[in-house]
């Protein structure tokens, strides 16, 4: 038996104004959770550029001519050894003649002092200025051999030797760059923030760094070392470094790079 349901103006009045509801309804709660993401704050970024981590311009305090490259450019070198030597022969020279001068001075203070010690035959002041002359001698000697030192540029890091500024045979004034010496093992990232988004950023915080190698991008972690406590005044903007490691020296500082953070 077939059962058929007539629906009258009214029926069809009410059916639509249910319909009309449902479908704002589900729109107003559509914009509500629309609303609740928006309101979350989105990832932001800087660009800037990398740099190493110990970049040194190494000059000697004394002129003179270049006379041996220990080291070329591309090559690593540790702390402590020598990349560059000025002419020394003279200082070498000097250095070897205040050695004599000293041997000598401590033999007389040696016999002296015997004397002394044995029969008196000297007196306590005689004694007194061999000490002395011996002591002069020393630092006359400890003197020389610094200006031998002072001709050598000796890397202060452990790196690579990316530059040298004089050819051998070539002269130098003091305090003028001959070698350059960066460490790669570490890099940084430097950019620069709009002051309200620093407040987003705390020092020791993990952000993501994407540099750009010329080929496919490379993403590294990163850690905030750095936030700028005043403005440029020129852009009232903010320097911010985050320092990340390089192992294998993957990276090569001064490409640009961007920050990424929370």
């Amino acid at each position: 038996m077939n059962t058929r349901i007539s629906i009258n103006g009214r029926g069809r009045a009410a059916l639509w104004y249910l319909g009309r509801t449902r479908a704002c309804l589900a729109a107003w709660l559509g914009l509500l959770a629309w609303s609740g993401a928006a309101a979350e704050p989105a990832a932001l970024s800087v660009s800037g550029i990398t740099e190493p981590i110990l970049d040194v311009m190494l000059a000697t305090s004394v002129p003179g001519i270049v006379a041996v490259h220990q080291l070329k450019e591309g090559e690593p070198v540790k702390a402590g050894e020598v990349i560059l030597e000025l002419d020394k022969r003279l200082e070498e020279l000097e250095a070897a003649r205040r050695k004599l001068v000293m041997e000598n001075r401590k033999t007389d203070l040696d016999a002296t002092q015997q004397v002394f010690e044995k029969s008196k035959g000297v007196s306590k002041e005689e004694l007194d200025k061999r000490k002395l002359e011996y002591e002069v001698a020393v630092v006359e000697h400890d003197m020389a051999l610094e200006q031998v030192r002072r001709r050598l540029i000796v890397s202060p890091l452990t790196g690579t030797v990316v530059e040298i500024f004089r050819e051998i045979g070539e002269a130098c004034e003091e305090h003028q760059p001959l070698v350059r010496v960066v460490d790669t093992r570490q890099a940084c990232f430097v950019g620069n923030l709009e002051p309200e988004l620093c407040a987003r950023l705390g020092l020791g915080e993990t952000v993501r760094i994407t540099l750009e190698t010329g080929t496919a991008p490379v993403s590294v972690s990163g850690q905030v070392t750095f936030l700028a406590p005043v403005a440029d005044p020129a852009s009232g903007l903010l320097r911010v470094k985050a320092r990340f490691d390089n192992p294998g020296q993957q990276v090569r500082p001064g490409l640009r790079a961007t920050m990424a953070f929370d």
